[in-house]
C-alpha cells in the first residue's frame, strides 16, 4: 500500500469531490481516481460511496479513515524523529521533559548546564503523553528524560525492567490546593462537610500525574465527596483553572509555590491528602556519547540518595 494513497483518501474525505480532491493533490482526476481504486483494491472493500452527492464513506470507509489518520501521523512522526536524529551531532544530547518540570526543577538542575554546550532541548516533549517519554528513550529519539516518579507510575516500569540508569535530582510534594477566599479559607476544602460534591480539576489518562492522584484518593478510607469537572493532561492547565475558581485540584508544590506564598492559592486538605514525588533523570543503557557522560558526572554531585 502506497502512503500516497492514504493522503489521497484523506483529501477526498475532506473535499467530498473527486475533481476538487485531485486538484488539491496536484494530479489529474483520472490518475487520482485510479489511485483511490487501487487503495480500495488493496484494502479489499469499497471505502467510498459514489452514489451519494456529495460523496460519503461506507461503514468500512469510516473505520479505515480513523486508522489512516493514525498511520499517517505515525509515519510523519517517524520521519521527523529520524531526521532529527540524523541532523543531531553525535555529541548532542537530546533532552525531554514535561512542561511543569521545564518550569520548575529544570531551571534549578539542568538549565545551568545548558550553557556548557551539547544539550539540545526538545520543547515538543511538553505535549507528549506519559508513555511517549519511555518510548522516546527506548528508541533513542532522546538521550535523557526528566520525569516525576512515584510508586503508582506504572508507565515507567519498562525503564526499570531495561535497567536504565537514573538519578534522583530533587523531591517535590503532590498537594491539594484551591483558590484562597478573602477570609483566608480555601474556596473548596476536603476537610469541610459540604452539601455538594467538591469540583475536582483532574488529569487525563495521558498525564503522568493521573495515576498519582488516583493513588492518593484510593488511600483515603473516608473518601471525599468529589465530582470531576475537568480532566487535563498538563499540570499548568490544571493550575490555571484552579486560579480561576473552577474547582480544586492536586499540583506539585514547586509548581504553585509562588501562588501559595502570595495568598492566591492555599491548601485544600491536611497532610494525609498529600504524597511525595521524586524528580528523576533517566538515560538509556549503554549510551556512548561523551557529552552525556560529562553531563551525568556533573549531575552526580548534585543527586540525592535513591
Amino acid at each position: 500500500m502506497d502512503i500516497t494513497w492514504l493522503r489521497d483518501f484523506e483529501a477526498l474525505v475532506a473535499k467530498k469531490n473527486f475533481s476538487r480532491a485531485a486538484e488539491d493533490r496536484n494530479v489529474s482526476q483520472p490518475a487520482f481516481s485510479r489511485r483511490i481504486r487501487a487503495l480500495e483494491d488493496a484494502v479489499g472493500v469499497r471505502l467510498i460511496n459514489r452514489q451519494t452527492l456529495p460523496l460519503s464513506l461506507t461503514p468500512a470507509g469510516e473505520v479505515f479513515l480513523s486508522q489512516a489518520k493514525i498511520i499517517l501521523r505515525t509515519y510523519f512522526e517517524t520521519l521527523e524523529r529520524c531526521q532529527i536524529i540524523d541532523a543531531a551531532g553525535e555529541n548532542t544530547i537530546r533532552f525531554a521533559t514535561s512542561q511543569s518540570l521545564y518550569m520548575t526543577h529544570f531551571k534549578t538542575h539542568i538549565a545551568p548546564l545548558v550553557e556548557q554546550g551539547g544539550l539540545d532541548i526538545d520543547l515538543n516533549s511538553t505535549s507528549w503523553a506519559a508513555d511517549q517519554f519511555v518510548s522516546a528513550l527506548q528508541q533513542s529519539y532522546c538521550d535523557v528524560i526528566l520525569t516525576y516518579w512515584h510508586p503508582a507510575m506504572d508507565f515507567l516500569s519498562p525503564l526499570e525492567a531495561a535497567k536504565c540508569e537514573y538519578m534522583v535530582l530533587s523531591r517535590d510534594e503532590f498537594i491539594p490546593v484551591a483558590r484562597m477566599m478573602p477570609d483566608n479559607a480555601p474556596e473548596h476544602s476536603l476537610m469541610a462537610k459540604a452539601k455538594r460534591p467538591l469540583p475536582l480539576l483532574s488529569y487525563g489518562t495521558a498525564s503522568a500525574l493521573r495515576s498519582v492522584l488516583d493513588h492518593v484518593l484510593r488511600q483515603k478510607l473516608d473518601k471525599p465527596n468529589i465530582l470531576v469537572v475537568n480532566q487535563n493532561a498538563l499540570a499548568i492547565s490544571v493550575k490555571a483553572m484552579i486560579r480561576e475558581g473552577f474547582g480544586m485540584g492536586w499540583l506539585p508544590r514547586e509548581l504553585c509555590k509562588t501562588e501559595l506564598q502570595n495568598g492566591e492559592l492555599t491548601l485544600a486538605g491536611d497532610p494525609s491528602f498529600a504524597t511525595d514525588l521524586e524528580v528523576r533523570i533517566y538515560r538509556g543503557k549503554g549510551n556512548p556519547k561523551p557529552t552525556l557522560t560529562k553531563l551525568w558526572q556533573s549531575l552526580e554531585s548534585r543527586a540525592l540518595p535513591g
